[in-house]
């Protein structure tokens, strides 16, 4: 790599491990860009995944104060990320890129759509549910499977993993936008995680590419939670919807 590849990597590591503490995404800055330096896009993927690894840990320890007390939900939920991260992280090296090229955009649209409206749907299922003696502690029946099937569409791609999560425990679990973000980061950093495993023991990973992504999105999870952690639900909201539409309109550029 030239000296201008290593920088911009490593920049596009910081803004991805950034952007991934606040809201997700971040894989659609780095994967743009090993692309355009000729990385072969399998090669990308993975490589990718196993670099921002270590910035999702980042992230994670920049919320550990919002986790706390969400210790139960979190092992629950983390279960149904690690199976579809493994299903998901089996299908990238399996079956054709083309198999998910249509669900991919409407499913970010959906996300985005749901963080819109989430706060008045989220009252509506929480009223419904007090009315059978409210939700339990981790979350409404129908939220496992839900982040069962995220799990695999993460470990598959995971471009907006983040928006997805955070809209569907926006929905399913009764709690703060702030909280439920530390709890997106925790199930992201379960499914980068175990795709990484997987890509390790069996696809062909781009080492340097991958150190360079580690290294800056560490710094890019540690900034990117300190920006996140002080931002108002509202504001946070808009950031999320913002990134998930820019998401939307990159799957669909031709």
């Amino acid at each position: 790599m030239t000296p201008f590849e290593i920088v911009a990597i490593l920049l596009a590591g910081v803004a991805a491990g950034g952007i991934n503490a606040v809201v997700g995404s971040g894989t659609l800055i780095t994967f743009p860009t090993l692309l355009a330096f000729g990385v072969p896009p399998v090669t990308a993927n993975v490589s990718n995944t196993i670099g921002l690894v270590p910035g999702t840990l980042s992230g994670v320890l920049g919320y550990r104060a919002e986790l706390a007390g969400q210790r139960s939900r979190v092992v629950r939920l983390s279960s149904a990320s690690l199976i579809g991260a493994a299903v998901g992280a089996g299908l990238l090296l399996w079956l054709p890129s083309e198999a998910f090229d249509a669900i991919v955009p409407a499913l970010v649209g959906l996300g985005v759509l749901l963080v819109i409206i989430g706060p008045r749907v989220q009252r509506w299922v929480a009223a419904r549910a007090e009315d059978r003696g409210g939700l339990p502690d981790h979350g409404a029946a129908w939220l496992w499977p839900a982040i069962l099937l995220l799990g695999v569409y993460g470990g598959y791609f995971g471009a907006a993993q983040g928006v997805l999560l955070v809209a569907v425990l926006g929905i399913g679990v009764v709690d703060t936008l702030q909280r439920h973000n530390a709890t997106k980061n925790a199930l992201s950093l379960v499914v980068n995680t175990v795709a990484a495993v997987v890509f390790i023991a069996v696809a062909d990973v781009d080492w340097a590419v991958a150190g360079l992504i580690a290294v800056g999105s560490v710094i890019g999870g540690q900034l990117g939670a300190t920006v996140g952690r002080r931002l108002p639900a509202t504001v946070l909201r808009g950031v999320i919807v913002a990134v998930g539409l820019t998401a939307l309109v990159t799957l669909l550029w031709p």
